[in-house]
């Protein structure tokens, strides 16, 4: 094998939702040159940019680190799938695609409880509102001249409007914006769309500017360490064509893996739990104790219901159906194609007592489930309901038996008893909206996978039977100033020079929604801290909490 060396200013591991980001704003400078590196190959594959075509993108092994948690104790023993996206764009590239920022108030509680004045939410607003182009056009919450192409979803079919209406029957009320005025209620959901295509982190604000001359990107090269000289980051080692690579930085590297792999790759590189990096047999760089710890999640239940009428998504699997709608598609990048199926959904409060939303809902009109690799469409439609702060702590930890394999992961689903309760009550509040009369014409039986149709009050079990990943690790590189904390406000990693990590593992605390929006966020943020830019000027806007706190 042989080795080349080679010097930039900075480097970027990993084009996801942070890295593409940093890789865009970084190279504007056109006197800096700027590496990025991405383990997985370009993002050339069709179903990525068909928004219908998600399930085919998330189960695709070639785009995919295919990971998977160990035996969940509080889920059966389980393991759980765990896919992150191994191709330019990240997972942005194989998502579903939902636009949601959080809860202003996750960002004010970041600013309190961990002591992180500058993340509090009128200080993310002008950046949230910098990187967007929203569909239905910019005002105080949102952005008009953004990179990413946001879209309110459009896509009609008689379920959406009964979904709404049941939002105001049951009480659980309903919202114009999520992302805006009103963060609570059912509503449209918003989503990375542009022209009926996916528009992902890459499509965004890599590829734009890919042929800039200071901008290098390698694809399919997996970085194996990142070397110091002392406490200072210094260079990165990656495979690529069977070959060493060494590229060195002369002012930072910039780790945007994700909440699996930026923890493994700092362990990998001996910054991490001085005990476990020895029983691995990796030499000590700093005893950092919180990487890969704090490892949140929003852990997921699916309700479906059979469908008494049947509609065209109904139909979709049929061969003649899809090569129609694939027509559609290609013609005029519309149609069922274009949708990315999740179109609805809403943030509900479990109980009266809680100030702001801990559930989410994603509501799609159709049903499926797998046949191995295959997915089979059901004359159904189905609710996500998802817990949205939960207690659970897990860990990212190295397999000592292959260091350089797939990590270790415990998610620890479901460990505490508010967690079970809070994920029950969801599942209570699910069901009373479809239970309305709104609903009546559509309604047929929950054909819950799991669900043990003998004993349907038992929620608990059914949880436990079915509670899945939604797909939004973070929280393994934890932003504070504590013995756990690895990054500080700034990003830049404790006790180390010339490194900082970049993106949803800073998250102290998983914020109420996904997680493609916020991340971006926080990588615009970065580059300006890196080339030390003042950060934008903070903005308020009014919110529909502010009249009930």
């Amino acid at each position: 094998m042989k080795s080349r060396d080679v010097v930039y200013d900075y480097i970027i591991i990993g084009t996801g939702s942070g890295g593409s980001v940093l890789a865009n704003k970084l190279s504007l400078d056109d006197t800096c040159k700027v590496l990025v590196l991405e383990a997985g190959p370009p993002d050339n594959q069709l179903m990525v940019h068909i928004p219908a075509g998600v399930y085919k993108a998330y189960r695709d092994p070639s785009i995919n680190w295919n990971y998977s948690s160990e035996f969940e104790s509080h889920l059966n023993n389980r393991s759980i799938d765990t896919p992150r996206g191994k191709v330019l764009g990240g997972s942005s590239s194989i998502n579903s695609m939902v636009y949601m920022r959080g809860h202003p108030l996750d960002y004010d509680n970041w600013a309190k409880e961990f002591k992180l004045d500058d993340w509090r939410f009128s200080k993310c607003l002008p950046y949230f509102k910098a990187g967007e182009t929203y569909s239905e056009g910019g005002n105080v919450w949102r952005g008009n001249n953004g990179e990413l192409s946001v879209t309110k979803n459009n896509f009609q079919n008689p379920l959406f409007d009964a979904f709404l209406e049941a939002g105001i029957t049951s009480g659980q009320g309903i919202s114009d914006d999520l992302n805006g005025y009103n963060p609570n209620g059912l509503a449209r959901l918003d989503s990375t769309k542009k022209n009926g295509r996916r528009c992902s982190a890459a499509v965004a604000f890599l590829r734009p500017v890919i042929k800039r001359s200071n901008l290098t990107v390698v694809t399919n090269a997996e970085v194996h360490k990142i070397e110091f000289e002392g406490v200072r980051a210094s260079a990165v080692k990656y495979i690529k064509d069977n070959s060493i690579e060494v590229a060195r930085a002369s002012r930072e590297i910039l780790l945007c893996g994700g909440a699996i792999n930026s923890p493994k790759l700092l362990l990998l590189s001996g910054v991490g739990p001085v005990a476990q990096l020895k029983r691995c047999g990796i030499t000590p760089v700093l005893d950092l104790p919180g990487v890969g710890k704090n490892l949140q999640d929003h852990p997921t239940i699916i309700l479906q219901y059979r469908c008494k009428k049947r509609f065209n998504i109904h139909r979709v699997g049929n061969p003649i159906n899809k090569l129609t709608a694939g027509l559609q598609w290609f013609l005029a990048h519309n149609g069922v194609a274009a949708s990315n199926i999740w179109e609805m959904g809403g943030l509900i409060k479990s109980n009266t007592d809680i100030k702001y939303p801990n559930l989410q809902y994603h509501f799609g009109p159709v049903g499926f489930e797998f046949d191995g690799p295959n997915l089979q469409i059901k004359q159904a439609f189905a609710l996500h309901i998802d817990q949205l702060r939960p207690q659970s702590r897990g860990e990212v930890t190295l397999d000592e038996n292959n260091i350089y394999g797939k990590p270790l992961i415990t998610f620890n689903y479901l460990s505490t008893v508010q967690d079970q309760k809070e994920l029950i009550d969801g599942v209570t509040h699910a069901r009373a909206l479809i239970s309305q009369p709104v609903f009546d014409e559509f309604r047929g039986e929950e054909i819950t996978q799991g669900l043990d149709e003998s004993n349907k009050s038992d929620v608990l079990q059914l949880l436990k039977a079915s509670t899945e990943t939604d797909y939004h690790p973070s929280g393994t590189c934890k932003m504070e100033n504590s013995e756990l904390g690895v990054v500080d406000p700034m990003m830049r990693v404790h006790g180390l020079e010339g490194i900082r990590v970049v993106d949803g593992s800073i998250m102290p605390k998983i914020v109420s929604g996904n997680l493609n929006g916020p991340i971006q966020m926080i990588a615009a943020r970065a580059a300006d801290y890196i080339l030390g830019n003042d950060q934008l000027p903070e903005e308020t806007a009014d919110f529909e909490f502010n009249k009930l706190a």
